[in-house]
């Protein structure tokens, strides 16, 4: 049956079983339907913020054989790629460079981005066909280029034959080496750090603090309204370098269609009844990401407990296999997560800009690789004794 390109202007416009049966394989959560539905109907993301939204899909009759979240914007805020030395170089030529087409999970830096097939569909031949059409309607719109921050590592080997540069970043992860509890997370420390670490957990209990997950049915609206609330107030505090791009509605809007896919960690005071401090993290399968976090009041090691060591224990416990705890702060080497490579995906439509980034980007990706090795050297775990 010969298949057809649609393109949709909400995802509220495209069936969510159908969507979700292509989304269910892959590893990270933010790609499936409700989580990109409630970016869009909570109003978070909508042209007044700088997404419009502008899906591609493929259809074999009435089936859904292919689609790829897509987004037309005229800014580069939310993608957590940090872009605008490109933006500036391509401004200093004269060469447009927005508005764009951004394949992402919007304001998520996760690592996954794909399009999304249909179970037994030729991959390679829907990708030319998708690309195809991603490239006339740019070129139709007059867009200037088409980005893809944060893409599945094996989707990035197959858009390099089609011309697309990748620019290699920065981030962080903890792979669980089959352990049994949270001690056996602490023997692979060097003996400094594992002491610091008891130490750190230590001064909670002393302050009173104590720590408890919920997730599932266990999560209501009014929790996720009080994580909004931390959301909101980490922001103010990091002032120009917050990323406050998210409303309440979406935080409340996950329970209860996406909260399946949530742990929320909250701190309390003993006998207090209001949280102290809270993060939220998504599970999919045997994968933990941390989102966001944020507090009531400044508690010595409460973050740390909250975004990396509850976590952890809670992974061990529940048999996850890898723990992406967010980009950003180089703290995290200090609590055993490596520094590892994730990558964006560009190409531009003037073949100025496109020579010009050709031209750096090896020298730009062995730099940001050297600085990911000196951060690995620097991680703090036990020398092999022999």
């Amino acid at each position: 049956m010969a298949l057809h390109v649609r393109w949709q202007r909400a995802l509220g416009e495209i069936p969510e079983a159908e969507w979700d049966a292509l989304a269910a394989p892959l590893e990270v959560p933010i790609l499936e339907w409700e989580w990109l539905h409630l970016l869009e109907t909570s109003g978070s993301v909508r042209p007044e913020t700088g997404w419009l939204p502008l899906h591609l899909t493929v259809w074999r009759g009435t089936e859904l054989a292919a689609a790829a979240p897509l987004y037309v914007k005229g800014h580069s805020e939310g993608e957590f790629v940090w872009d605008h030395t490109w933006a500036d170089a391509a401004d200093r030529l004269g060469i447009p460079y927005y508005p764009k087409l951004v394949g992402m999970s919007p304001a998520t830096p996760i690592p996954g981005y794909r399009f999304l097939f249909a179970q037994g569909e030729d991959e390679d031949s829907l990708t030319e066909l998708m690309l195809d059409a991603v490239d006339r309607a740019c070129r139709s719109a007059g867009l200037a280029g088409i980005s893809f921050p944060y893409a599945d590592e094996g989707w990035r080997l197959r858009l390099a034959m089609r011309g697309f540069l990748a620019w290699r970043h920065q981030s962080f992860r903890w792979d669980n080496a089959g352990l049994g509890t949270f001690e056996d997370y602490l023997v692979s420390f060097d003996h400094n750090q594992r002491k610091n670490i008891r130490r750190e957990r230590l001064a909670l209990q002393r302050q009173g603090v104590s720590v408890r997950f919920l997730t599932g049915e266990e999560i209501e609206p009014r929790d996720l309204s009080v994580m909004f609330r931390f959301y909101e107030d980490t922001n103010t505090r990091f002032g120009p370098w917050a990323a406050k791009y998210l409303n309440e509605a979406f935080f409340t809007g996950l329970s209860p269609a996406y909260r399946h896919r949530l742990v929320l960690v909250v701190a309390r005071r003993d006998g207090d009844a209001d949280p102290i401090g809270m993060s939220l993290l998504l599970v999919k399968g045997r994968r933990l990401y941390g989102r966001y976090w944020g507090c009531s009041e400044r508690v010595d090691g409460l973050h740390f407990e909250l975004c990396y060591y509850s976590p952890i224990e809670w992974a061990i416990a529940h048999g996850i296999e890898r723990f992406d705890p967010g980009i950003g702060g180089p703290h995290k080497v200090r609590r055993g997560f490596r520094a590892v490579a994730n990558h964006s995906l560009h190409r531009f439509f003037d073949r100025r800009l496109q020579a010009l980034m050709a031209a750096y980007i090896d020298r730009i990706n062995d730099a940001e690789q050297e600085g990911i090795d000196a951060l690995n050297r620097a991680l703090p775990f036990a020398q092999p004794k022999g």
